[in-house]
């Protein structure tokens, strides 16, 4: 038998320790401590790498990821379908319309202010943060995030940069950005990462430029695959291929354009009265003050091969209506067509934005590694499924998003039960209040036990105070808080 005695303790000073946590303030994050043995992640894009591009040409590399894990045949990625609003939802989970990033060129009433890719006003934080990218969650819950050049990883998010990461700079080879990747995760166990992203501009910049019938992609595509391959070989060599769950993926594929196809805006409608936002072939138009109608009415049937929406009935299935930063009015043009103003400007043989439901648009998925399935073939996923997929093998908590865990569960080696399944959320994932009354709940219920312990204390203290009684019962001769507790 032993004894173990408590010290320096008393009744009031032990219970009133049970109590605080009741009455502390709440909503604190609690960081869980990095820990050995944390799953790790590797999510790779190759911008503009069409669905169909890997069937195109021979292409070792993908196919090695696809016998040793999944491929999903049919992703459909979210509108519009431009490189930056997809890019931000592949590690959000929502859709553009939610998480602010809704073009490449925006304006935003609020701010007064314009973005573009092509500016400095890409590091502006306050464009990216309503939304929590992945790396940020992830080194909240303890662990850490690398990133290479991925769109937005660059920028100071809710006050936080990844733990390692490059400055966005399109000369940087992939080589380079690969043995960064590599040197990241192959560092100390209490340096080395648990997340990276990777990026890759290629084949877009090809496919924009020859247009992708063209024969020469065939040359870009098997390019692509042999990046691929030395990434394989960085992540064997270092050891890390059977540590590190891999996914490749992309924002968007491409279409072909022709110059027979443009629709010129000054044939309808006077370039005074709107300002030009966003670029072909989704363009958002901001009309003059008291212009709004005018400007509606000439473009709503001005051309056959585009469609001019008013801000509130762009179709919901497209998720793309509330935003400040979309446009009052949005011209969409259909798959081949491009809206310019006029002739003047640049035409482009491959383009893409397009509805997301057009498979030209379409990126492609493959995945290997510990957590997923080996030569499995998924016929269809949504991008916006991808972010809780991968909270899941990193072992997080995921935050409320656009996806759903069921939808892409059969990807994964084995289906346990989620650390917090988040519904799947049609239009958008729930508002939080601004107001919480939890906080107030707690604190009452502490109140009313720090109320009754005070009482108890009382009557405590006053029956100390009474000559001890000869006959009490067993229970009643029992100290409130046992100083001795014997095992």
């Amino acid at each position: 038998m032993m004894t173990i005695r408590r010290r320096g303790c008393s009744p009031l000073l032990c219970l009133w320790a049970s109590l605080l946590p009741l009455v502390a303030p709440h909503g604190q994050i609690h960081h869980e401590p990095h820990v050995e043995g944390w799953p790790k992640l590797l999510l790779v894009s190759f911008d503009g790498f069409r669905w169909d591009y890997i069937d195109r040409v021979p292409t070792p590399n993908f196919r090695s990821i696809m016998d040793e894990g999944v491929k999903v045949e049919n992703v459909e990625n979210i509108y519009i379908t431009k490189t930056l609003p997809n890019h931000l939802t592949l590690v959000t989970g929502l859709y553009a319309e939610t998480h602010g990033i809704v073009a490449n060129e925006m304006y935003d009433p609020i701010l007064n202010q314009s973005f573009s890719m092509e500016t400095d006003s890409i590091y502006d934080s306050r464009w990216w943060e309503q939304a929590v990218p992945l790396w940020v969650s992830v080194q909240k819950a303890g662990g850490r995030s690398g990133a290479a050049m991925w769109p937005g990883s660059d920028v100071k998010i809710h006050g936080t940069y990844p733990s390692q990461y490059l400055e966005y700079n399109s000369s940087v080879s992939f080589e380079t950005r690969v043995q960064k990747i590599i040197e990241w995760f192959s560092a100390p166990e209490e340096e080395a990462v648990d997340f990276g992203v990777l990026y890759w501009e290629e084949p877009d910049e090809s496919g924009h430029t020859l247009g992708p019938q063209s024969p020469l992609m065939d040359a870009v595509i098997a390019g692509i695959d042999e990046k691929l391959g030395f990434l394989l070989n960085e992540l064997k060599r270092s050891g890390l291929d059977e540590k590190v769950n891999l996914i490749v993926t992309s924002d968007h594929g491409m279409a072909q354009l022709y110059p027979e196809k443009i629709i010129e805006l000054d044939e309808y409608v006077e370039r005074d009265t709107y300002s030009w936002v966003d670029k072909s072939p989704v363009v958002g138009i901001l009309p003059k003050e008291g212009k709004l109608e005018e400007v509606y009415s000439l473009l709503v049937d001005a051309n056959p091969n585009m469609v001019a929406y008013r801000k509130e009935h762009i179709p919901e299935r497209l998720h793309y209506q509330h935003n400040v930063r979309i446009m009052p009015i949005l011209l969409e043009a259909k798959e081949g067509w491009t809206i310019m103003q006029n002739r003047t400007e640049h035409f482009m043989l491959g383009n893409h934005g397009y509805d997301n439901t057009l498979r030209n648009m379409q990126p492609i998925f493959v995945a290997r590694g510990p957590g997923f399935q080996q030569n499995y073939v998924k016929s269809s996923m949504r991008s916006v499924d991808l972010y809780p997929l991968m909270c899941h093998i990193l072992s997080i908590r995921p935050l409320p998003n656009n996806g759903s865990l069921l939808n892409v569960q059969d990807l994964l080696s084995s289906q346990p039960t989620p650390l917090a399944p988040t519904p799947a959320h049609p239009s958008g994932p729930p508002k939080p209040s601004r107001y919480s009354y939890a906080p107030v709940v707690g604190s009452f219920i502490g109140v009313l036990l720090v109320l009754g312990f005070l009482v108890v204390y009382i009557i405590v203290v006053t029956l100390n105070q009474q000559p001890v009684l000869k006959h009490r019962s067993w229970e009643m001769s029992q100290p409130l808080l046992q100083e001795d507790i014997q095992l």
